[in-house]
């Protein structure tokens, strides 16, 4: 089988992550992917913030938890992650970053890294503290979060693949 489409058909979420943190050169080639991610008209409207201090992520997850309303560790544990944003004017942006977290999630399976999207990067990011984040990114306001790829390698083997449910119609 090709190596591309097993990748695509083995790519799993975890959501529980060991303590071993994921090295900055597998990040970099995950972003590079995240990059390569079509875009509408190729306008390339979306920004990568990679996030490897471990007390950054702690304040980012208390975040996305409160939005949630809950105590849980809405990243499991995970000690880095990429977060995606995306230029708003753009018509396309939700679809555009969307792709991109796919890339980034492909590309870290296929480099033997573990990855789950978390949403609520919108709500986190529209906040005080997430308004002055982004600011200290050199993000512009338009620049909407679309998700995070939390990163890292999984404390526990995965259950079988759900069975898939999905519609498929032949017209």
């Amino acid at each position: 089988m090709n190596e591309a489409y097993k990748n695509l058909l083995e790519r799993r979420s975890v959501r529980k992550y060991n303590d071993k943190k994921v090295s900055h050169d597998l990040i970099e080639k995950i972003v590079y992917a995240g990059q390569c991610a079509p875009s509408g008209m190729n306008r390339q409207i979306y920004a990568f913030v990679v996030v490897e201090d471990e007390e950054l992520v702690n304040v980012l997850s208390k975040m996305n938890a409160e939005v949630m309303n809950s105590s849980s560790d809405p990243f499991y544990g995970a000690k880095s992650m990429i977060i995606v944003f995306a230029d708003s004017n753009a018509p396309t942006y939700l679809y555009d970053g969307a792709l991109a977290m796919g890339n980034l999630m492909n590309a870290a399976n296929a480099l033997g890294v573990d990855s789950c999207w978390i949403h609520r990067a919108k709500e986190v990011f529209e906040t005080d503290f997430g308004k002055e984040l982004k600011k200290k990114w050199g993000l512009p306001e338009s620049y909407e979060g679309i998700g995070h790829c939390i990163l890292g390698y999984r404390a526990n083997t995965l259950d079988k693949r759900a069975e898939r449910t999905s519609k498929v119609i032949y017209a």
